[in-house]
């Protein structure tokens, strides 16, 4: 896919992740278009206890108004209907409709009654007492210090600030540290509207709940599990943090995996919340067939920023179930570790660190935060990546610096053909004040990389079935440019690029637009070549400097016509575009490594350089023309059309020109007229919308390339497809014309329940390759999903596409935990995953 310029300042290290990358293994399956759908994984967040990523989570609460800060002055303020003083006995008594307020916590009660001597308080009758945290205490009666440190209460329930609830017959407080509630019922769920006096959804029923607050903790004792008043599970004594804690050192929900290659595992999560700002969590997973993998993590979050180690190791007891393959060893593992710190508002830097005892690791061991648990049309992590960065941006700039280092362990990749990054560099900016009465901006790119092999990719039949394009195959006289690609150069690389733009707009008394525009481009570059078989077919090996300057000058003219009616407003645009500069220096013969993708389309048309990255450079007279309508509804909705077409003028045509990716040639800009490009997007209002894109053939009309995409959203329901076909590309490898659907939705049965399914289908192949199919329930403390998967994958270590069928349970309990459990149904590698 085409790379925008926005998307290349911002991303400037996202195109080294598409070189690595095998182009056959989406295109086998016929849905390589789809791949731009793919999204990434999320990291953990930074300091609450380690996660796995879930597919629901809880329904948000409103948050609750912070209560004003309170003044302990050790005034009391009483008022009620009557308030009686009996200064021989020292108490004060009030009667009807009482409100006390005394050092942050109010008392409201029907009669109420302070006992100076003895310092104790005591309310009877529709009591409700709220402290200075927000928590609410409803009773019938209650008997306090007056510090609220030691006493009783009959009958009550307890609301918290959390959004929890604890109801007893009687709660006695001692040291003012623990409330120890007697035939207690604790939950996480409102009460019922309706209802109050209903069973909520859980809840769990204790003999005694002792909650200590100098600790923070929970205890249940002959506690039981209840579903809707129903018990379920009978648990003689556990703990859990109470609701206000975010971190506390304990055991997390422990989980159950199994495997063919380790059998079945069991872990059981340590989490030690050493201090405020560090903790460390140690998961030794116990497996039936090698022994005990031990994991832990370390984070620390300092003043500017945050970082976490994470290591793994194993003494496999069977080796030789991996006999062959890279997991062949005794002792396997690895260690990663990320961190991000601030050097001030606009400045940051940070790093990312794989290090691997095996590529496989990983993957074989399953460690999900490197690994889509579904195989859903998520993209699957394909590669470690160890990088560190500096980034920084200001109000019209933008600087970006890292070096890179991906380490493969999909099937298709060779480490020595991936390459190592060192560094690249992006920086623009655009100036505050005008030049020439006119915008002035400048960008720099340096890029600088080495690979140890060249990579090869064929592209036609016998060179894949033959394998003429493999690394094995030392044949010079295969790799010729009709059979392979020269994906990769062995060797180094370096290229500085320098640009600096300037645009400026006129609109003169007819409401024409005229927008001049020029620039000026340089490129050094020097490269090192290595001779390895073939690749002198491509380009001369040895050492090359050479430097190459693209000058450019232009104009873009649009004249809006604007009808008013009373149904809406339509406005026609013309728009042509007229560039001027010398043809491209070194067309085909220079090192191609960032601008390999070229997707022609109305995103790019009026593009003055529609190469995706920098190392090729479009060159010769061009005029990108189109037409555009856009109708606006008055009572709402949209539909935008945009249709053009591109010609080479003069010179040398940069798309015609073959090089080592064969970029531009398949791309309908080789000719002198292009191929026509056309847009349709309707959106009646905010429920429907309706996209298609297209390229027709300039000579046929043939469609090369068509895209259609709709989606609805309703109240209650959701659907979105998106329908693909793309013409052969025998010039690229793909030799027949590929088509595909992926289609997602979701419907909302009820207030809480929804069911969500998708499905990719590969029309060539005449088979769904992918599909999901789910239903969960969600409310605000409680979580419970169900999910089946099926798909086409391939292994990390096979070519052969393989059909795996999972199951994946979700539930969760909001303050007490949440865990997921996925389990296989034909064969391949299931899971638990927990929190």
């Amino acid at each position: 896919m085409a790379v925008s310029a926005a998307l290349r300042y911002m991303l400037p290290f996202a195109r080294w992740r598409t070189l690595v990358r095998r182009q056959w293994t989406y295109a086998s399956i016929g849905i390589l278009p789809f791949a731009a759908l793919a999204t990434a994984g999320v990291m953990t967040c930074a300091f609450a206890p380690p996660a796995m990523a879930q597919s629901y989570t809880y329904n948000p609460r409103p948050p609750r108004p912070k209560p004003p800060p309170s003044a302990h002055d050790g005034q009391m303020l009483v008022q009620a209907t009557t308030v009686n003083y009996d200064y021989n006995n020292q108490r004060v008594a009030a009667v009807g409709n009482v409100q006390m307020y005394y050092n942050g916590t109010s008392v409201e009660a029907d009669q109420l009654v302070y006992d100076q001597k003895t310092k104790r308080l005591r309310a009877e009758g529709n009591v409700r007492m709220t402290d200075a945290d927000g928590k609410i205490t409803y009773a019938n009666s209650l008997d306090l210090s007056d510090d609220y440190r030691d006493g009783f209460v009959d009958s009550l329930r307890v609301d918290t600030a959390q959004d929890t609830r604890i109801a007893a017959s009687r709660a006695d407080r001692t040291g003012g540290a623990y409330n120890v509630f007697q035939n207690g019922v604790y939950t996480a769920c409102a009460p019922c509207r309706d209802n109050p006096k209903k069973p909520p959804l859980w809840q769990v029923k204790g003999a005694r709940i002792i909650h200590d607050q100098t600790d923070k903790m929970l205890y249940f004792e002959n506690a039981q599990l209840e579903f809707f008043g129903v018990p379920l599970a009978y648990l003689p004594y556990f703990s859990t943090p109470d609701p206000t804690v975010k971190r506390k050192t304990g055991f997390l929900m422990p989980f159950y995996t199994t495997n063919t290659t380790f059998g079945s595992g069991f872990e059981t999560p340590f989490y030690w919340a050493i201090a405020p700002d560090y903790d460390l969590t140690v998961t030794p997973r116990f497996t039936t067939k090698q022994g005990v993998l031990l994991q832990g993590e370390f984070r620390q979050r300092l003043l500017d920023g945050a970082y976490q180690i994470r290591a793994y190791g194993i003494d496999q007891a069977s080796q030789s179930t991996f006999a062959g393959q890279p997991g062949d060893r005794q002792f396997r593992g690895g260690v990663d570790t990320q961190g991000q710190f601030a050097l001030n508002d606009k400045w940051v830097w940070g790093w990312e660190g794989v290090l691997l005892s095996d590529r496989a690791f990983f993957v074989d061991y399953r460690l999900a935060q490197y690994k889509d648990s579904f195989g859903t049309f998520l993209n699957q992590t394909q590669e470690a990546t160890s990088q560190i960065y500096l980034t920084g941006v200001g109000n019209r700039s933008y600087f970006d610096l890292r070096s890179i280092y991906y380490l493969g362990w999909a099937a298709a990749d060779v480490q020595s053909q991936i390459p190592v990054i060192h560094p690249v560099l992006d920086y623009n900016k655009t100036l505050n004040y005008d030049i020439l009465g006119g915008e002035f901006s400048y960008k720099t790119n340096l890029t600088s990389l080495s690979r140890q092999n060249a990579q090869f990719d064929p592209i036609n039949t016998i060179a894949n079935t033959t394998g003429l394009c493999l690394s094995a195959s030392a044949d010079p006289l295969a790799r010729m440019p009709s059979n392979c690609l020269l994906r990769g150069i062995p060797g180094t690389y370096t290229r500085v690029t320098a640009e600096a733009q300037w645009r400026r707009s006129f609109t003169d008394s007819y409401g024409q637009i005229w927008t001049p525009f020029a620039s000026i481009r340089a490129d050094a570059i020097d490269a090192s070549i290595s001779n390895q078989p073939g690749v002198s077919n491509y380009l001369p090996t040895g050492d090359t400097q050479t430097v190459r300057l693209m000058p450019t000058v232009g104009l873009e003219y649009r004249y809006p016509f604007i009808n008013v009616q009373p149904w809406g407003t339509t406005t026609i645009e013309p728009i042509a575009q007229v560039i001027i500069r010398p043809n491209e220096s070194y067309a085909g013969k220079l090192p191609n490594e960032d601008a390999q993708s070229m997707v022609f389309d109305t995103s790019n048309l009026f593009s003055v350089d529609k190469f995706s990255g920098y190392d090729r450079v479009e060159g010769g007279g061009r005029a990108n023309v189109g037409v555009q309508a856009t109708t606006q509804f008055d009572q709402g909705g949209a539909v935008n059309v945009l249709f053009g077409q591109s010609y080479q003028l003069f010179g040398l045509n940069s798309f015609a020109v073959r090089d080592l990716t064969n970029t531009g040639v398949d791309s309908g800009l080789a000719t002198t007229a292009s191929d026509y490009v056309a847009r349709v997007s309707y959106s009646p209002n905010s429920t429907y919308k309706f996209t298609t894109r297209a390229r027709f053939d300039e000579a046929t009309l043939n469609v090369q390339r068509f895209e259609a995409e709709a989606s609805a959203n309703f109240n209650r329901w959701s659907i979105s497809m998106i329908y693909g076909s793309y013409a052969a590309q025998p010039d690229l490898g793909f030799l027949t014309r590929r088509q595909g659907i992926l289609t997602t939705g979701s419907v909302k049965v009820a207030s809480n329940w929804v069911v969500t399914g998708g499905a990719r289908w590969d029309l060539e192949a005449n088979r769904i390759n992918q599909y999901i199919v789910g239903a969960g329930y969600v409310d605000d403390c409680f979580v419970l999903a169900l999910n089946y998967v099926t798909g086409y994958s391939y292994t990390n270590y096979g070519a052969t596409p393989t059909l795996s069928h999972s199951v994946m349970l979700q539930l969760g309990l909001r303050t007490i935990g949440m865990g997921a459990m996925q389990q296989s149904v034909s064969g391949a590698s299931n899971g638990l995953i927990g929190q």
